[in-house]
């Protein structure tokens, strides 16, 4: 009997984290912002309240790509295409900054609305801000709260424009934060990423 309720109770809790998963998918697509907080406002709004209904990042992004696709239309493949291609472009201008493409773009997520972020290395944080100056690109600065490690999140320094009608996003990170992204804040292992390579090959493979 405690074999069968252990089973039983690990299967419920799969059952809530997925449905967690897609209400915080609803909320993300409908409202954007902090997957973290999507993810306690789901939870709130289904009344889970034990961390084994909380869902994985990959849960809620799987989710989130499940929700996207039934919403689309069919839109999503040739915006996706678009944004990727846009994201390999500023890869080559932004080159001495070792960029990585992270978040939805690079995982397939993302809409009209996400951002192309990029990850640029530097130990002199005002470099970029040098070279969107150099080039006449208006951005504009907001800080972006990261860890590193496990610990407290730090501020670091992001820049928003627009190119070409795609919203950009480009955080500053020290050098040493080349080979190990920031972690991921539903997760805490680090945050999928892809360098310019690994970019072109994905561009490769689509359709």
């Amino acid at each position: 009997m405690k074999r069968r309720s252990t089973s039983s109770d690990s299967a419920g809790a799969r059952q809530r984290r997925l449905q967690v998963a897609a209400e915080a998918a609803r909320l993300l697509a409908e409202q954007g912002g902090d997957p973290v907080v999507a993810r306690r406002k789901a939870a709130e709004r289904l009344g889970f309240r034990d961390p084994a209904s909380l869902p994985s990042g990959d849960e809620i992004r799987e989710a989130l790509a499940a929700h996207r696709r039934l919403f689309a239309a069919g839109g999503d493949e040739p915006r996706l295409r678009q944004q990727r291609e846009a994201a390999l472009a500023a890869m080559d201008f932004f080159a001495e900054f070792s960029p990585r493409l992270a978040g939805a773009v690079l995982d397939g997520s993302a809409d009209a609305r996400s951002a192309i972020e990029l990850h640029l290395h530097a130990d002199d944080p005002d470099a970029v801000a040098r070279k969107l100056i150099e080039r006449a690109i208006p951005a504009v600065q907001r800080p972006r709260r990261l860890r590193l490690e496990r610990g407290p999140a730090r501020e670091f320094a992001a820049w928003h424009f627009e190119a070409d009608g795609l919203p950009f996003e480009l955080v500053v990170l020290p050098r040493q934060a080349e080979r190990q992204g920031p972690l991921d804040p539903l997760d805490d292992a680090p945050m999928a990423r892809a360098n310019r390579g690994a970019l072109a090959r994905l561009l490769a493979g689509q359709p």
